[in-house]
């Protein structure tokens, strides 16, 4: 069974990591979340979900700030991962425990580290002392420490790599 978003908070507690949720209303796309600005500070996430285009490679989950224009073809190449496509509903559901408008790196909790290449906008982790991604749900944000998120997932075999993006992309 998927961990649930209230497992997945009493886990973070239990590995002393400091977050903070706040519910809303569901949002699917960056636009919608770009409403919650003033109450949230910090960073902002979006996420990608791709599948190798051709065998069975790892899942590739990008996180990416949220403002950051790239095309999938070039975050593949920087993440050494070769052609990709993106995953469908089935697969992210099977592999993450979460529906599509869920997207999170803290879905890797339910995810063998073999399944999935974690790659992060390194700007993510030295731009912000907080960034927020979903709590297994997008009905809520949970704001952490970027060098949190990293230690949590590291910890479940998930170690990240992180991008550097050349300015404008």
């Amino acid at each position: 069974m998927p961990e649930t978003p209230e497992g997945l908070l009493a886990r973070l507690a239990a590995a002393g990591i400091a977050a903070e949720t706040r519910h809303h209303p569901p949002v699917f796309t960056v636009a919608e979340s770009r409403d919650l600005r003033g109450e949230l500070p910090g960073g902002h996430t979006k996420n990608l979900f791709l599948r190798p285009a051709k065998g069975d490679g790892p899942f590739l989950l990008a996180t990416l700030e949220e403002e950051r224009q790239v095309s999938v073809n070039a975050l593949a190449r920087m993440a050494n991962a070769g052609k990709v496509r993106m995953a469908s509903a089935e697969e992210l559901i099977a592999t993450l425990g979460v529906p599509p408008g869920s997207v999170t790196p803290l879905g890797l909790v339910n995810a063998r580290p073999d399944q999935v290449r974690f790659v992060m906008d390194r700007h993510l982790v030295d731009g912000f002392d907080r960034i927020w991604v979903h709590p297994l749900t997008n009905a809520a944000s949970t704001g952490l420490a970027p060098a949190d998120l990293l230690r949590f997932l590291a910890g479940l075999g998930h170690e990240a790599m992180l991008l550097d993006f050349p300015e404008g992309a």
